[in-house]
């Protein structure tokens, strides 16, 4: 019989304690599937009592992970603890020691991916991250293994719950960001600092890694574009309604024949499409093959049992890979390393082509519109739809809003200098991308 797998599970916190119960409370079938038991050796976090108090007696307990990591009766180390410096040092010296390592920590490897899937090369073990993306949906093994026979063309992902759950509800309550913002915070779907989740740094983190996944490309986080939601108004939100479209925060990476694209933004999604309906603190990945085309990845991207789903199944593969010659198992990145690209050519905003929402704000008399339009037409852009609203009040000004056709994005910055110059143009102008995502 094939001896236990032993792992160490390292912080015990949401996601930890979740692992921890799947762990346990699965234990029979997790066996039944890999055809040998995964028993938990050693718990390690900093507040052992805390710890003691959600693993229970019989359950061996530490407060010094470095220790835990060197252990000879442990073989993955499950690193729970989040964060750059201590996470990124345990991860490491896991490795050297030999261990497989499993991680929840998108940020980490967004930022050292490169340095830890390659030391990891070097030690002959295995990395698995499945829970840092998407939390429960396992996505990353779509793309490693369910998706392998393609070549993949774009992946589109609503991966961040705190931003999906506020653009939800201004849509359906009319609410501000402010207000809505702080609703998340009040129920514990946002931080006390939500400035990473807002500001689009934890969906850039997710989507470079599964860009990485997807085109076997080298993980480039600094290369990555990054746009929040705080500057989005219920006023645009409705508009967006108005011309059939709906406001999602979007990880996008595409392969186009001038390098990758590698882009977190608010985008417009046409509302028939199914992304465009995912609603509140859940979680989407499209990913568009040449074979197969658009499939779509749904369910709940954080949360305690979620994750830790997640953070299991890496470890029950983990156990399966363990059994199989070092050449035969599934590279960690979904590429040999003599396929990674690494010359691609990552491409700047001004280079991606895209349409465009555009909302003015202008002093209502005659000629402002086709003083728009002509200096679009300048840049070759087109307009698709319009809107027109005049102010409620006495003020004299008037909305317009301008749906373009698809343009290449250095030409409507252009065209957008000239048109922030017109005297009639009496407030900043709001500009949202649009994807069709067919």
């Amino acid at each position: 019989m094939t001896k236990p797998l032993k792992v160490a599970l390292v912080g015990l916190g949401t996601v930890g304690g979740g692992t921890f119960s799947v762990l346990k409370d699965n234990a029979a079938e997790i066996e039944r599937r890999v055809g040998f038991p995964i028993q938990i050796a050693v718990v390690a976090d900093l507040n052992a009592e805390r710890a003691r108090q959600v693993a229970g007696e019989g359950v061996d307990i530490s407060s010094d992970a470095f220790e835990v990591v060197n252990r000879p009766d442990v073989d993955v180390v499950v690193e729970l603890i989040g964060g750059y410096t201590v996470a990124k040092q345990l991860v490491l010296a896991a490795i050297a020691a030999g261990k497989h390592v499993v991680t929840a920590n998108k940020a980490l490897l967004a930022v050292h991916g490169e340095e830890i899937f390659a030391a990891a090369e070097k030690n002959h073990v295995m990395v698995g991250f499945e829970a840092a993306v998407a939390g429960g949906i396992p996505v990353i093994k779509a793309i490693k293994e369910g998706l392998a026979a393609n070549q993949i063309e774009y992946v589109a992902g609503i991966i961040n719950g705190t931003c999906n759950f506020i653009l939800s509800e201004m849509r359906d309550k009319g609410l501000p960001f402010a207000e809505v913002l702080s609703q998340a915070q009040a129920l514990g779907y946002a931080e006390a600092d939500p400035t990473f989740d807002i500001e689009g740094v934890d969906a850039a983190h997710k989507i470079t890694l599964l860009s990485a996944l997807a085109f076997g490309i080298p993980v480039q986080f600094d290369k990555a574009y990054i746009e929040g939601i705080t500057k989005l108004t219920k006023e645009d939100i409705e508009f967006a309604e108005q011309l059939g479209y709906r406001v999602k925060l979007l990880g996008i990476t595409r392969r186009t024949d001038k390098g990758v694209e590698l882009r977190v933004h608010p985008t417009l999604i046409p509302a028939k499409r199914l992304i465009a309906n995912v609603e509140g603190v859940m979680n989407a990945v499209l990913v568009k093959a040449n074979a197969v085309g658009p499939t779509l990845y749904y369910g709940a991207g954080a949360g305690s049992l979620p994750t830790a789903s997640a953070v299991v199944a890496d470890i029950i593969e983990i156990a399966r890979a363990s059994q199989v010659p070092l050449e035969s198992r599934v590279p960690v990145m979904a590429f040999k390393t003599s396929g990674v690209d690494q010359n691609v050519c990552m491409l700047g905003m001004s280079e991606v082509v895209t349409a465009f929402y555009l909302r003015l704000t202008v002093a209502d008399k005659p000629g402002v519109l086709a003083d728009v339009t002509r200096i679009l037409a300048n840049q070759n852009i087109s307009i698709e739809a319009m809107i027109q609203r005049q102010a409620e009040d006495e003020s004299g000004q008037a909305d317009i809003v301008l749906l373009t056709h698809r343009c290449i994005e250095g030409d409507f910055n252009a065209a957008m200098v000239e048109i922030e110059a017109l005297d009639a143009v009496v407030e900043p102008m709001v500009r949202v991308r649009v994807e069709d995502l067919s």
